[in-house]
């Protein structure tokens, strides 16, 4: 049997959950990785794992569709057991998701449902349904945003899911309690570089802006801060929400 940790990062061919697995590799964690699309990008993503001395594996899932959860968690244990020898992992990141931009008044019932999907019952019940994978003494990390905290004109559907996530996560902490699984919730502003992000100069100079350290938030501000949580120096931590903006609206 490995000795080592395992994480499950679900969206984990790009961006900001790209640089999650890395910084989990430079830890000595082995990972899972999910993706939707981008199987190439995540192949590479397992290459640069391997390459720091770490095991990885990516497997395709689609996070907004519940449906696919039993058939992919049916699948999970197989290749826990081949690719790290381990019946169990360690670190669950639910990372995966995409932004919206419509005013409130505009924001139409496909657009909120696709947001619902994505960011709160997949997140949810793939949560719920990881469970008996995750080992006793586990952590689990929820992606918010800084949208919870701050109000941005076409954020509504985004902002008003990810609120929910950080409530979510602190009944997690408290349900979880007694197997000794911490939740934590880690809350970018805005990050560009090849995530989610509309990444345009006019965007970018208002990210630095506003933000006290006058740059834009980049894949690597967030990596490690989640890679942290899952080390033995953030066991004590629970129920919180970790916002990581640079210092916005202070």
């Amino acid at each position: 049997m490995t000795t080592s940790k395992i994480a499950l990062v679900t969206g984990g061919s790009r961006g900001i959950g790209k640089e999650i697995a890395l910084q989990l590799a430079q830890k000595g964690i082995d990972v899972v990785l999910t993706y939707h699309r981008q199987q190439t990008e995540a192949a590479t993503v397992v290459a640069a794992i391997e390459a720091l001395g770490r095991k990885a594996v990516a497997l395709q899932l689609n996070t907004a569709n519940v449906r696919s959860f039993d058939a992919f968690f049916a699948q999970l244990p197989g290749v826990l057991q081949a690719s790290f020898g381990a019946s169990r992992f360690d670190f669950l990141i639910n990372n995966a998701g995409t932004g919206l931009q419509a005013p409130f008044a505009e924001t139409t019932e496909a657009q909120f449902d696709e947001m619902l999907n994505i960011h709160l019952k997949g997140v949810y019940f793939l949560t719920q349904k990881a469970l008996p994978l995750l080992r006793d003494g586990g952590r689990i990390i929820n992606m918010s945003s800084a949208t919870t905290r701050i109000s941005y004109p076409g954020a509504s559907a985004y902002g008003v899911m990810k609120g929910a996530v950080d409530v979510f996560t602190r009944y997690l902490a408290v349900e979880l309690g007694a197997r000794g699984i911490t939740a934590n919730v880690v809350a970018p502003g805005a990050i560009f570089g090849g995530g989610a992000m509309t990444d345009t100069p006019e965007m970018r100079a208002f990210a630095a802006q506003i933000s006290a350290l006058g740059r834009v938030g980049l894949p690597d501000d967030v990596g490690g801060v989640v890679a942290f949580l899952c080390t033995e120096e953030a066991k004590w931590l629970n129920g919180q929400r970790l916002e990581l903006t640079g210092g916005v609206s202070l």
